[in-house]
């Protein structure tokens, strides 16, 4: 998909000089397709002949002014913005024109800074119009233009197709995208899939950012140069170059520090960065995406996320409704990880208790669908054979004559005293988390993706932990399995 016209910018004016300066400011700042006329009569002839999403009018030209050109751009070209260009003594016009639908007007001379962030904004607004009447044209029709790149998120649901109806729209701009919803609900597929709408040349970078301090933040994603501290004995890319071209994925930004924070912003508004040790600035043509299962208006009112970059954040804002919300989801998906159960124990595929389905919907999911990816893992495990019931499930669920809401947590509550036996004492999370590791191998006999579904963890996860267990002299993948 192409991205071009995003950054179309078309330069009018009667002066060669000015045309000269101003194409090498916005070159300069990045803007690579910047188109210039000389003539005001060649304007509506250049414009129908190539997309334009800002022209840089000026006021006074002879021939056709600015002022009789900028009705017929906005009437032709509604889409477009436009920025008038005036003289000093000439603000009484411009202003006039910004009431006759010019967004912006600038003073000659301009400094580079200000152009910049004039032609910027416009571009944005230029490509938020765009968008929304590409939406209305999108779900009036209730098209998608490429349902291959939704195809590892199974749905029927009709608000996800809205989602990936909004994501195409979206996926020509270079600004970023916020997902948010619950734990599990599959943020960082939806990234993937706006990765694959864009049809982009480059990687689909992923980084989980919770717990990151601002130095490790730093340098995982802007790299450094060689020296920059203890240890930096060579210059190494951070993911934002490995990226290039392509999408970064940013996960958790609900916990990034201050400082961060402040990076971040940056990297959004400037789509540049510093390598650690660095004074020199690189250039970043990533698509950032970024999710958060938290409420970052809360977090604003904490005063723990900064207001300036959630209101950058804001442009374009996808929430995936929970699973409990989507319950004719379910039976699609059960069948979906059935399959992909069956499929790592070598068994043949099961059928599903339509009961049990039932019974499913009624559940609240706090996990959403990686909670009930781990429940049918969990089933399949101890049925050998035959239809997937809630008998063969070690789950309680809702409308059985032993579930109650009000006491679910209660009964679930470990018996610490067996806990203490089992390690000597109260264990610490790293002792639990190897002893969870070594059960669930057990119980999947050595099956790394089996376990890593019944732990509710992603395969590559439990190859990291598996591989810190056998350094501290755990045994091997078999030997665990083995018991």
């Amino acid at each position: 998909m192409a991205n071009e016209f995003n950054r179309t910018v078309l330069l009018v004016d009667d002066e060669p000089a000015i045309l000269k300066t101003s194409s090498l400011m916005l070159k300069g700042r990045g803007f690579s397709k910047v188109l210039t006329a000389l003539d005001s009569r060649e304007v509506m002839k250049i414009l129908a002949e190539e997309p334009v999403s800002v022209v840089v009018l000026d006021l006074y030209m002879p021939q056709i002014s600015g002022q009789e050109l900028l009705p017929q751009i906005i009437a032709t070209y509604p889409h477009t913005s436009v920025i008038i260009m005036t003289a000093l003594d000439e603000t009484q016009s411009a202003v006039e024109c910004m009431r006759a639908g010019a967004f912006d007007y600038l003073v000659k001379p301009v400094e580079s800074d200000r152009l910049e962030a004039t032609v910027s904004k416009a571009l944005e607004a230029s490509t938020l119009s765009r968008e929304m009447s590409s939406l209305k044209d999108y779900l009036l029709t209730d098209r998608l233009k490429y349902p291959e790149a939704f195809s590892s998120i199974i749905t029927c649901d009709k608000r996800m197709r809205s989602i990936f109806q909004y994501v195409e729209v979206i996926a020509p701009s270079q600004l970023p995208v916020l997902i948010t919803g619950e734990t599990g609900v599959g943020k960082d597929m939806l990234a993937k899939s706006i990765h694959n709408v864009c049809r982009s040349k480059g990687q689909f970078v992923a980084v989980n950012v919770a717990g990151l301090d601002d130095n490790m933040f730093s340098d995982t994603l802007f790299g450094h140069k060689r020296g920059a501290f203890t240890g930096a004995d060579q210059a190494r890319d951070g993911l934002l170059a490995r990226a290039a071209g392509g999408t970064i994925f940013l996960d958790e930004i609900g916990d990034l520090s201050d400082l961060s924070q402040i990076k971040l912003l940056r990297l959004l508004q400037e789509q540049e960065y510093y390598p650690v040790g660095s004074d020199v600035t690189r250039k970043s043509t990533a698509r950032v995406v970024l999710a958060t299962n938290k409420p970052l208006r809360s977090l604003m009112a904490a005063g723990t996320f900064r207001h300036d970059l959630y209101y950058r954040l804001c442009t374009h804002q996808i929430e995936i409704p929970p699973l409990r919300d989507r319950p004719d989801d379910i039976p699609l998906l059960m069948e979906h990880f059935i399959s992909k159960a069956c499929a790592a124990l070598g068994r043949e595929s099961m059928a599903i208790d339509p009961a049990f389905a039932d019974q499913l919907k009624t559940y609240p999911f706090p996990g959403n669908i990686r909670e009930l990816e781990a429940i049918v893992f969990d089933a399949v495990v101890r049925q050998a054979s035959g239809t997937l019931s809630l008998n063969g499930s070690s789950m309680v669920m809702p409308g059985s004559d032993n579930f109650d809401f009000s006491q679910q947590k209660m009964d679930q509550e470990p018996d610490f005293e067996m806990i203490r036996s089992i390690f000597g004492g109260f264990p610490s999370i790293s002792q639990m988390e190897d002893y969870l590791i070594v059960e669930a191998m057990k119980e999947v006999k050595g099956n790394q993706g089996a376990a890593a579904a019944l732990l509710g963890i992603t395969r590559q996860t439990l190859n990291k932990r598996l591989g810190e267990f056998r350094k501290e002299g755990g045994g091997t993948d078999n030997s665990i399995a083995a018991g």
